[in-house]
């Protein structure tokens, strides 16, 4: 006769290597949670308001260039004048670290690409003066002329650059987009900017305000 157990077989039991490891996952993951620290989208802890932003900054910015390069700006005639006479004097009196601010009214001769020449009464020859009206705004005339933007308060050389093409194409928006680039020739204009020296014989100025008459 054949004998039978009448006893269930028992369920298996975790062996002691999957409990210990089951045990490290569960403190691990603790430990994970314990580091993590919940950040709200624009709270001061939000790094994406730390990250650079041109348009912000161009939007920001220009007023005060714009302000600060207007209050400054010496007549065209005066200055040039001065810069003949003597050209440290003149940069010492006038510039910040050789950007000069400017203002004129002249008559809008030949242009291209943007450039066009300003017949200004009084100026001294062989000086001739050219203002950028666009599409294009080169240089960083408008980063540089006040004094108060420097490398230091930016992360690296990309982003200072940044800051000059923000401040020039906010200009472009502000100042420019609203005249017609192709019908100025013969044109009285009066404009308020900023120039670097890089050519005593020829200046070309980056308007802050750019009046047609």
């Amino acid at each position: 006769m054949s004998q039978h157990s009448d006893l269930a077989p028992l369920p298996n039991r975790p062996s002691r290597t999957t409990l210990i490891t089951a045990a490290i996952v569960v403190a691990v993951l603790a430990a994970i949670a314990l580091d993590t620290t919940v950040v709200q989208i624009g709270s001061d802890k939000d790094v994406r308001a730390a990250v650079f932003s041109p348009e912000a900054f161009g939007a920001e910015t220009f007023p005060k260039v714009q302000a600060n390069v207007t209050s400054r700006a010496v007549d065209a005639v005066e200055l040039a004048t001065a810069i003949a006479a003597d050209p440290k004097a003149a940069e010492a009196k006038y510039s910040v670290g050789g950007v000069y601010p400017v203002k004129l009214e002249g008559v809008v001769g030949e242009g291209k690409s943007g450039l066009y020449f300003v017949d200004v009464a009084g100026i001294p020859a062989p000086l001739r003066l050219r203002v950028q009206t666009g599409p294009a705004i080169n240089g960083t005339e408008l980063r540089d002329a006040t004094g108060e933007i420097s490398f230091s308060q930016f992360t690296n050389q990309i982003e200072y650059q940044d800051a000059g093409s923000a401040l020039n194409k906010e200009m472009k928006k502000l100042v420019l987009d609203g005249i017609d680039n192709a019908a100025l020739t013969g044109k009285t204009i009066a404009v308020v900017g900023a120039f670097k020296l890089v050519n005593p014989k020829s200046w070309m100025i980056t308007p802050v305000s750019l009046e047609v008459k």
